[in-house]
């Protein structure tokens, strides 16, 4: 999942330690080690990194990675990472595979605190093997000015398809997510694997492109919403949450037919090469000062209870912005599964959508 730019050199460089309410009995206890982090870019915040060194004494070496398909290729490929930060379906397959390892909870105290629901998810019902680090929802961040909102309420993700809105949108380039806005408008499980439905959504993405002359994105859709270029775009919360915050005539909304409600988790490879470090780096990400710097500077929720509750109180960085709490109760929303041949189908269906895209201009 992505999220609003940063400066990483900044960050590798910083000083400023997140001390307040920290345990003191690390400090300094892992003196000369290396902690190596696989993250999402622009995933920290401003102090994250800065403050796990100067409480350890350790140093951390984060590589970034932009889709959790990349980041598996180099777990395959047997590189070793003492942390990694995988979404809900890929850490599905990585335990489906044997590439975790059991969290030794005696070391652990971070699930205080914690929202129960972003805990004892499907794929890890007893947090075994991982944390939570961040999560949200898939929505529609829209333009005040220029959409209506009757017609979000109306058609949901079937907005992507009104001509009123012509060469006006984004999609975002994402299989997953662009067949899972077209199977939940058309009343399907985001996880189905029957065939007929699939290409049911195919067709309803041939036809976006098209017709309506839409933009596929990744990243970018960031600052171009947050500066009202197009009406509206498929997005996720976190980054709406920033649009928002940034531009008050933006909205984020998601359909009633459900949406995705996705989580990214600490998890530790089973060729992990400093344990211990791992261990103490899940507790410090989980303590409400670190807690609270990454997810105020990135925009996406914390799993931390009392840290959302601070973030949208009066006053907050999120205060008034919907986006930044994940809805919760609508019984449509899913959680994604791993599914290896509904995932080459999609991955290859999508192709094709790009290609009619590219032609479509």
């Amino acid at each position: 999942m992505k999220r609003k730019a940063i400066v990483l050199a900044a960050i590798l460089l910083g000083t400023i330690a997140i001390a307040a309410g920290c345990s003191k009995k690390s400090e300094g206890q892992f003196a000369g080690q290396t902690l190596h982090l696989y993250n999402w870019g622009e995933y920290v915040g401003e102090n994250t990194l800065s403050g796990f060194e100067e409480r350890t004494g350790a140093h951390i070496m984060m590589d970034e990675f932009d889709s959790n398909e990349q980041m598996y290729i180099k777990i395959a490929n047997g590189d070793s990472y003492d942390i990694l930060v995988p979404s809900d379906y890929m850490i599905e397959r990585l335990l489906a595979e044997d590439r975790l390892q059991k969290l030794d909870k005696s070391k652990l105290t971070c699930f205080e605190g914690m929202d129960p629901g972003v805990l004892g998810l499907p794929y890890d019902p007893n947090n075994d093997y991982c944390v939570p680090y961040f999560w949200g929802t898939v929505g529609i961040c829209y333009d005040k000015t220029k959409v209506d909102e009757k017609d979000l309420e109306e058609q949901g993700f079937g907005i992507f398809l009104n001509e009123k809105y012509k060469g006006d949108i984004y999609l975002y380039d994402s299989e997953r997510d662009s067949f899972m806005m077209a199977l939940k408008y058309l009343g399907y499980s985001m996880n189905t694997d029957n065939t007929d439905e699939l290409n049911e959504a195919y067709e309803f993405l041939l036809q976006c492109v098209n017709t309506m002359q839409p933009e596929i994105v990744t990243d970018e859709i960031i600052d171009n919403m947050a500066n009202g270029r197009k009406a509206l775009g498929l997005i996720y919360s976190g980054d709406a949450a920033y649009v928002m915050a940034e531009n008050e005539d933006m909205g984020y909304f998601c359909p009633e037919t459900g949406t995705n409600v996705w989580s990214d988790c600490m998890v530790i490879p089973a060729n992990a090469e400093n344990v211990e470090l791992a261990h103490e780096f899940i507790n410090y990400i989980s303590e409400y000062d670190a807690a609270f710097d990454k997810s105020e500077y990135v925009g996406y929720t914390s799993p931390i209870t009392k840290v959302n509750e601070d973030l949208t109180a009066e006053g907050g960085e999120y205060e008034g912005i919907d986006a930044y709490i994940p809805r919760s109760g609508n019984p449509n929303d899913e959680v994604f599964n791993y599914n290896e041949e509904t995932r080459k189908t999609i991955a290859e269906l999508w192709s094709k959508v790009k290609i009619a895209a590219s032609n479509a201009k």
